[in-house]
């Protein structure tokens, strides 16, 4: 039958239209029996050869066969067929079937909306007031089939006739009832059907055809996609069966070797360690990075509500209560999945509804006894979490999302407390010393005995007045503060043939273009907001982030060497941000705080206050540190010493004052014009 349909297709080329053979298959709905029959497998194993016949049909025939009413009949019966029980012995030839509507869809992106439902898209447009016949000089014929030039720009919609032959080539109306017709029953949900199937080539095959229907669909089709199909519904739905399907407690470290899974490579290579519930896991961050290209590639209107979807179904409903979870082990795991899907995530609408979940919509300054979004709460509560774990877990996650490519988390974090410069004390003279501007003789960490003990502040700069301060701080002032920070006998790093301090030059270079290119878009201005005398000063507050971050840092002498090591990395994530105030509040000196505010300079300070204190109190400090810092470097065994955390937090501190020097000197570099930087004393920077 398809050989003389082929045939005869060929012998009237010229001519352009549907020869008799044609025309009896149509008139007398041959596809409609052998779909009856497929359906009965009658005789067994007919539905594998209806499926494999009605793909080489539509793809050989080139006529516009889905334009007829007796083709598009069984062909939505077929899909009903197909889809629906997972491990059918027909998936190939189902998802073949689906491809070959795909490719026509393609080449006619006007029939999405038919193929889907197209009885209530009638429905709708004529509701509307819009035509749904082809234009007049292209509607009658005679005795000629309709449109032979090619595929119509509209399938016939009205019920007017073809001729002679008196064939059936328009689309079901909006009173027509196909039989058993319903919305689930569709392209889209038998695609959904065999996206979840075990043949990895069968389910890559249908997400594939998947992308591209949602990503060519027109307005019409999208909002029906959106409104009456279940796409998105089910789309989300089996991201969240995936979610359960998972174990209740999984690795930290077992969920980062599998990050950057691909719904495109969905299974974990096989020479990586096998954990319990790595098959599920990898299910999962398949489907989800599906998700997110989906939302990534496909129409806006689909876009928005697959996201929205995401967010309320998944995010919300079922992600949030495990986040908020009393129990440390549903934490701990909710949070480093959360960590894995920022990390692959891409689509600018989902990474809204991210964003917006995490860290709500507050634009507003932050006040410390205010009541915060309520999942952000618990979060920046996490970070100071009890157990170490938990609170080196969120803190990843909080690196991460500073690295996404969105405004308002920086804003949300950390900007939106700076804006107006309130750190900043208003209209205070100038400073006669270096000292003075940190209000050593008022701190208790800095008695007489201390600054007699070695610790050298660095050379008394020219400050501006607080009221014209314009955040231009020599580039080389800067870097030898936080350079010369660490005292002489707290460091080890100059006994080692380590590179250090050009190496964080070489690695801060590199993150703060990443960085700079990322946020080039945003408009942030070059120059601190100038300090308005007439505005009413107002208390500061450093924000519920800065101040969990400035409460680690001020701990770093008795914290574990791994959270230690992330507090740092997060506060460097900060720090290169090439906003104004961020790099004035983070990384200058100099500037004159507004009384009862902290810096993290002055952080610093402090802890190198505690550090000289305690110094007094370790026996053979210089030769124990140095063992530790070549333990940590895997130069020496890793056997157990007296003040192991105070000693561990030591080498990290000297390292982040490098790391800081660094970046401050990437982010204003000497050949700056609009710096005033002065040579380096000899043998600093």
């Amino acid at each position: 039958m398809l050989d003389i349909l082929v045939y005869e297709e060929q012998q009237q080329a010229a001519a352009g239209e549907a020869g008799p053979c044609l025309e009896y298959l149509l008139q007398h709905k041959i596809l409609e029996t052998l779909c009856t029959l497929g359906k009965a497998e009658y005789p067994p194993g007919m539905r594998q050869q209806v499926f494999q016949f009605f793909s080489k049909v539509l793809a050989q025939v080139q006529h516009p066969l889905l334009h007829y009413l007796s083709v598009h009949r069984p062909v939505q019966k077929l899909l009903r067929l197909g889809g629906t029980a997972s491990g059918s012995v027909t998936e190939k030839e189902e998802v073949q079937f689906t491809t070959v509507l795909c490719s026509k869809i393609q080449q006619d992106p006007e029939l999405l909306a038919y193929i889907l439902e197209g009885k209530k898209i009638v429905g709708r447009k004529k509701a509307c007031g819009e035509p749904t016949a082809l234009p007049k000089d292209t509607t009658s014929h005679g005795d000629k089939d309709c449109s032979h030039d090619g595929a119509p720009a509209r399938p016939q919609l009205d019920g007017e006739s073809c001729g002679a032959q008196a064939l059936n080539s328009h689309m079901p109306a909006e009173t027509e009832e196909l039989d058993g017709g319903t919305t689930e029953s569709n392209l889209i949900t038998s695609l959904l059907g065999l996206c979840q199937s075990k043949k990895s080539r069968v389910a890559l095959k249908a997400q594939e055809n998947l992308l591209l229907l949602v990503s060519m669909a027109s307005p019409a089709a999208a909002t029906y996609l959106v409104q009456s199909s279940a796409c998105c519904p089910a789309i989300v739905r089996h991201l969240c069966q995936l979610y359960r399907s998972m174990p209740v407690f999984l690795d930290p470290a077992d969920i980062a070797t599998l990050e950057g899974i691909s719904w495109r490579l969905p299974s974990a290579p096989s020479d990586e360690a096998s954990f319990p519930g790595k098959e599920a896991l990898a299910a999962f961050l398949g489907w989800f990075d599906y998700c997110d290209h989906l939302i990534t590639e496909a129409h806006t209107v689909v876009a928005d509500a697959l996201a929205k979807a995401v967010a309320e179904n998944f995010f919300v409903e079922t992600l949030q209560p495990q986040l908020l979870h009393v129990s440390e082990q549903s934490i701990l795991t909710s949070t480093a999945l959360l960590t894995a899907m920022l990390r692959q995530l891409r689509s600018p609408a989902l990474l809204r509804e991210a964003v917006a979940f995490l860290l709500g919509t507050d634009r507003q300054p932050e006040a410390p006894g205010d009541n915060p979004h309520t999942l952000y709460a618990h979060l920046i509560g996490h970070c100071d979490h009890l157990s170490d774990e938990i609170s080196i877990t969120t803190l990843r996650l909080f690196e991460e999302l500073l690295q996404k490519p969105h405004e308002g988390i920086i804003h949300s974090l950390v900007l939106r407390n700076l804006e107006g410069r309130p750190y900043v004390a208003w209209g205070s003279p100038e400073p006669e010393s270096y000292e003075d501007t940190l209000d050593l003789e008022e701190d208790p960490y800095f008695t007489d005995s201390f600054l007699d003990s070695g610790f050298q502040t660095p050379a008394k700069p020219r400050l501006a007045p607080a009221t014209s301060y314009d955040g231009k701080t020599a580039v080389t002032e800067i870097v030898n503060s936080f350079l010369c920070l660490v005292p002489e006998e707290a460091k080890t790093s100059a006994f080692l043939e380590e590179t250090g301090y050009d190496t964080y030059v070489h690695d801060a270079y590199g993150l703060f273009q990443e960085c700079s290119s990322r946020v080039a878009s945003w408009g942030w201005p070059l120059t601190p907001t100038p300090l308005d005398p007439h505005e009413p000063e107002r208390p500061f507050f450093e924000g519920h982030f800065l101040r969990v971050l400035f409460d680690r840092m001020s701990r770093i002498l008795d914290q574990p060497y791994s959270l230690n090591l992330q507090v740092t990395s997060v506060l460097s994530r900060l720090a290169l941000f090439p906003h104004p105030h961020i790099h004035e509040y983070l990384l200058d000196p100099y500037i004159s705080l507004a009384p009862g505010c902290r810096s993290l300079f002055s952080v610093l300070v402090r802890v190198i206050g505690d550090l000289m204190q305690r110094i007094q109190r370790v026996p053979q400090f210089p030769g124990k540190l140095l063992l530790v810092r070549k333990q940590l470097t895997g130069q020496a065994p890793g056997e157990q010493l007296d003040h192991q955390t105070l000693l561990q937090g030591v080498v990290v501190l000297e390292e982040f004052c490098k790391e800081l020097a660094a970046i401050a000197f990437v982010k204003f570099p000497p050949h700056d014009p609009r710096q005033n930087v002065s040579p380096a004393p000899e043998g600093q920077v």
